[in-house]
């Protein structure tokens, strides 16, 4: 019988905008109902959601290839795939959005990837609970570029973000790159209909307009005039494919706040480590913010960021394992999948940092001290964390929402989806990775049990009794 690996955790992340007014706080009050569109009042169904889970529906992309764990049957790709990111709908509380990423995929060759369903264009689907807790489908938007044209979830070219990734088609051959092409992983719903989505590949921040269609973009790369923005330069030093994969905005709509997933190759030599950074854009000014965020252990995954004030904040952290044991990997008990919240403010601002002890900031890698990245620090077993704290930084304090492992017993490698529906309940999705998983670069159906009869799907679980207030 084959080994079984336990797939590397790709984020996902997420987020939104909130049902308040646009003071210092962005959640809906803890209410029943809520006042929707046309000034009708929506009676929320959140209590029908069993313990379990509601969940969503999906389409069959393709029924072509075989399934190697059941000679003779064919395995699904399906869209599904909802679970990067999702956000809660601004007036309708029975409502959300749920952001798929750039499509089925599996590795190949050393820097390659086959693309599954290559013309597959990365979206958001509009869902609604209905009042016998299950959940619907009412409809897609797809992204599109300025001209009005539909993106892939092909690599860009070199000069706009590129990774040195080479697409395949299922025949082996090469695709072209696509400058507009996304692999989206956080999302923010805004207030007035558009959408800000984050990369985890560029990384890119892109604003859209309520059909799909972009608007502008923020990036690190200044060849790229699309760009309103720029984010600090050392954000081109992402690690690939665990980029930016959450996005907030704040609840006065006019900061973006975006979390890294993993440690930046700032340099590669030291990505296995626990230092993750969160920036923020002001869209007036394009000014940037950055903190530092620790992780619980090492090459951990930041999947989704929400704002409850313009200081306070909840992000999804979580590892790559499987609680109960699929075609991924053997159970684990110590299996992470953890909500925190934060405050910005109890951290130290690297941009506006009082440069003392050997520190400069550094037009390519950002702050340093003594020559070295924060990275290096960090990962430095002779300095780590307590070297940055005596130079007077420090990462940003946080505090356990809630541990989805103990609450649900939650059975999924991936979390990434987060909503806010209002200040004491939240909505949890997993990225199902369109039920197929990449094993040994051979394409298999994903299974979350040891009997591999249980495919993965997206599914929303409802966390109720919570305290969301930004204290």
């Amino acid at each position: 019988m084959r080994t079984k690996v336990i797939l590397s955790a790709v984020l996902a992340g997420i987020m939104l905008a909130g049902c308040g007014s646009d003071n210092n706080a962005s959640i809906a009050n803890d209410s029943n109902t809520t006042v929707g569109d046309n000034n009708t009042t929506v009676v929320s169904y959140l209590d029908k959601i069993a313990s379990t889970g509601a969940a969503l529906p999906y389409s069959v992309l393709d029924a072509t290839f075989d399934n190697p764990e059941k000679p003779g049957e064919k395995l699904e790709v399906r869209n599904g795939g909802y679970g990067s990111s999702a956000a809660a709908h601004p007036t309708n509380i029975n409502q959300f959005y749920s952001m798929t990423d750039r499509g089925a995929n599996i590795d190949f060759g050393k820097d390659g990837k086959i693309f599954v369903t290559p013309a597959f264009t990365p979206r958001i689907g509009l869902f609604e609970i209905q009042s016998d807790g299950t959940v619907k489908k009412v409809k897609d938007i797809l992204f599109k570029d300025t001209a009005d044209n539909n993106i892939s979830g092909l690599p860009n070219s070199a000069a706009f973000g590129g990774t040195g990734e080479i697409a395949y088609d299922n025949n082996g051959n090469i695709l072209d790159p696509d400058d507009f092409g996304l692999d989206p992983e956080g999302l923010a719903a805004l207030k007035d209909g558009t959408f800000w989505v984050s990369d985890e590949y560029g990384p890119h921040i892109v604003h859209f307009d309520a059909n799909g269609k972009e608007i502008e973009r923020i990036n690190a790369f200044a060849n790229d005039t699309r760009s309103k923005c720029k984010l600090p330069a050392e954000f081109a030093k992402r690690r690939p494919n665990r980029g930016m994969e959450g996005i907030a905005i704040t609840p006065d709509q006019k900061t973006l706040v975006g979390i890294m997933q993993s440690t930046m190759d700032n340099p590669k030599a030291v990505r296995k480590s626990d230092i993750t950074r969160i920036v923020s854009v002001d869209l007036d000014t394009c000014k940037s913010k950055q903190y530092l965020y620790k992780q619980e252990k090492t090459q951990n995954a930041n999947s989704a960021i929400v704002a409850l004030s313009n200081d306070t904040f909840i992000i999804i952290e979580r590892d790559g394992k499987l609680f109960k044991g699929g075609s991924e990997g053997a159970a684990d008990p110590l299996a992470q999948k953890n909500v925190y919240q934060i405050k910005l403010s109890t951290g130290t601002e690297l941009e506006g940092v009082t440069l003392t002890n050997g520190m400069e900031q550094n037009a390519t890698v950002g702050l340093t001290i003594n020559g070295q990245t924060l990275e290096q620090i960090v990962f430095d077993t002779t300095k780590g964390w307590n070297a940055l704290l005596s130079s007077g930084i420090k990462p940003v304090e946080k505090i356990l929402v809630v541990d989805m492992v103990k609450a649900v017993g939650y059975p999924h490698d991936k979390m990434e989806g987060l909503i806010v529906f209002n200040n004491s309940t939240l909505g949890v999705l997993n990225d199902d990775d369109f039920a197929v998983v990449s094993i040994d670069d051979v394409l298999q159906q994903k299974y979350i049990n040891e009997a591999n009869t249980t495919i993965d799907g997206n599914i929303l679980y409802v966390i109720k009794d919570l305290n969301l207030t930004a204290n």
